[in-house]
């Protein structure tokens, strides 16, 4: 969702400072980019004076947003502000007693080896074909494997560097034979410097001339795609949830 910046001169003095402590405090990309959000959404309900909010416009607000958002978007607002109180306007911080949403437990939908040979064989572009053969044979999240460079295989020991998880966290994965053999004869394909799975904008012969690795839209395109065409009813992402248990018998390259 695209929310405007509000056309008001102190409002964006703060907000470039926000934008700043953000930044400088560590942050993954995807948790500045919501955080800043909550701030611009936040300056458009009350007109950029958002300097000394009383508890009681807080919960009209939350209340309000409640009614349009999810409770994650609830979250997101109330710990982006909270961080732009604390350390941009550099005020104490009164936790809001707001009501916490039910505490449930779901269990994701994970494809079967069938259903994971499929998706992969059904998908045209071999980067993603590869890209989608890779994070499933690795468990990997989708961020983690568009982040993966050439210097994070180890094939001496077999595994694979995750750099930047979840918690800014690193970990290491074992690597299969048939995942680094797939991925060595993708390589000799594109041979990017860098990026294990460089950006497809100007093919996969000239993609060792791209600066940037595969688009997450892209991706996701790509797999909702095969998805339809393979009339798969099950809600998965590519996540961890769906790694591949068994050896799929089949090279992608």
């Amino acid at each position: 969702m695209n929310i405007n910046i509000p056309n008001d001169p102190q409002f964006k003095k703060y907000y470039r400072k926000h934008i700043q402590c953000l930044k400088l405090a560590g942050l993954q990309p995807k948790t500045i980019e919501a955080y800043s959000r909550a701030i611009r959404r936040i300056g458009n309900y009350f007109d950029c004076q958002i300097y000394n909010l009383t508890a009681d416009q807080l919960l009209d607000y939350f209340n309000d947003l409640l009614e349009k958002r999810s409770w994650s978007a609830v979250k997101l607002d109330l710990y982006g502000l909270k961080f732009f109180y604390t350390n941009v306007l550099d005020k104490p911080w009164e936790d809001i007693p707001l009501i916490k949403p039910p505490k449930t437990t779901k269990i994701p939908d994970i494809l079967s080896v069938e259903q994971l040979q499929q998706l992969v064989c059904t998908t045209q572009q071999l980067s993603y074909k590869v890209f989608f053969f890779t994070i499933y044979s690795l468990g990997l999240r989708l961020g983690e494997g568009i982040g993966l460079k050439t210097g994070d295989i180890d094939s001496v020991n077999m595994r694979v560097h995750i750099r930047d998880a979840k918690g800014n966290k690193d970990r290491l994965v074992p690597l299969p034979e048939k995942t680094l053999q797939t991925l060595k004869n993708f390589w000799a394909v594109h041979r990017h410097p860098e990026f294990l799975f460089p950006n497809r904008k100007r093919g996969v012969k000239n993609a060792h001339l791209v600066d940037t690795p595969l688009d997450r839209g892209g991706i996701q395109a790509a797999m909702r795609a095969v998805v339809r065409q393979l009339d798969i009813k099950k809600k998965f992402h590519a996540t961890p949830c769906a790694t591949v248990t068994q050896p799929i018998c089949w090279n992608p390259v």
